[in-house]
């Protein structure tokens, strides 16, 4: 056995397809989506929040989501989630043969009624009245914890605001839980004080994180995210994404800079690279805007460059 088979594994999560188009204005074409996804699995992703069975009223990108997943090209290993928001959202994501849910209910109460337009209590039954739909079909559920870090409406949220919105997912079965950062205002301390209270007080637990780059520190909490044993992260391929209801919300951390980071630390993803800084380059290309990822940029560490190539000072 290698020394790259022995390091750690780290689930890698693309969001791009789900996050990153959705704050996207015009409407990305099914094929393109469907292009993005097959190409990520061919690089070697093997988690996705694919898509989202929410309205297409609220959200007109995601009026595809059915047939985004009839054309995905499955492969065993490789888990496609979908986003619901209530128990219609859930019958269609079954019918639709997702590997498991998402849900998501704002720790902050102001950003709640701004996401969702209900209260926390409301969104956290619609939890309750749709996990039974997802144990029917044997269909694992993550919650998602929205604005764990900090909300743009209210500021510093409660650790305990955080525990609540998990006991109740907890009462309804779920014990996948990720962590959101909506707009970027998590810092390595507070994702440690945070961690830390979970894994206290629901060992039982899979936390995953999922970090926005807002103030360029989304990889520093990685950093502390891994040092805590965190082993799952959510990203987007180029730094895609934002969400559409919180002001000052940018892109989320990049998923070929995440990978890069992870590689270089002795990680195991079983990610190739290359592969996806090759779907992101494309992605920048059809969609015609610079994207913020970093590594397609520039390429390995180690890249060598022919001096004749360069520019030389002169005098």
């Amino acid at each position: 056995m290698n020394a790259q088979t022995q390091a750690p594994h780290i689930i890698v999560t693309e969001v791009g397809t789900r996050d990153g188009f959705q704050a996207e204005p015009d409407f990305i074409p099914t094929e393109r989506k469907v292009e993005v996804i097959n190409g990520l699995i061919d690089a070697g992703v093997q988690s996705f929040e694919t898509t989202s069975f929410v309205s297409p009223r609220a959200v007109p990108q995601m009026a595809d989501a059915m047939q985004v997943m009839a054309q995905v090209r499955r492969k065993p290993g490789v888990r496609l989630t979908g986003l619901v928001p209530n128990a219609r959202g859930a019958e269609r994501a079954a019918a639709a043969r997702v590997d498991m849910m998402a849900c998501f209910v704002s720790a902050s109460e102001t950003h709640c009624q701004a996401n969702l337009n209900k209260s926390k209590a409301d969104a956290l039954a619609d939890v309750h009245e749709f996990t039974p739909i997802a144990r029917q079909f044997n269909i694992p559920v993550r919650g998602a914890v929205a604005t764990a870090f900090g909300c743009p409406f209210e500021g510093e949220v409660a650790t305990q605001s955080v525990l609540d919105v998990i006991a109740s997912y907890h009462a309804a079965g779920i014990r996948h839980v990720s962590l959101g950062d909506t707009t970027g205002m998590a810092t390595p301390p507070v994702v440690r004080r945070t961690v830390k209270a979970i894994q206290q007080q629901f060992p039982d637990v899979l936390i995953a994180l999922h970090f926005h780059n807002t103030r360029g520190i989304g990889l520093a909490n990685v950093m502390a995210g891994l040092d805590l044993g965190v082993v799952e992260y959510e990203s987007s391929i180029g730094g895609l994404g934002g969400c559409p209801f919180a002001p000052g919300a940018t892109g989320n951390i990049c998923t070929e800079d995440l990978v890069y980071l992870l590689h270089e630390s002795g990680f195991h993803t079983g990610i190739d690279l290359e592969a996806v800084a090759a779907v992101a380059r494309s992605v920048q290309d059809w969609m015609g805007k610079p994207l913020p990822g970093q590594y397609m940029k520039s390429g390995p560490r180690l890249k060598q460059s022919d001096l004749s190539s360069v520019r030389r000072a002169v005098g």
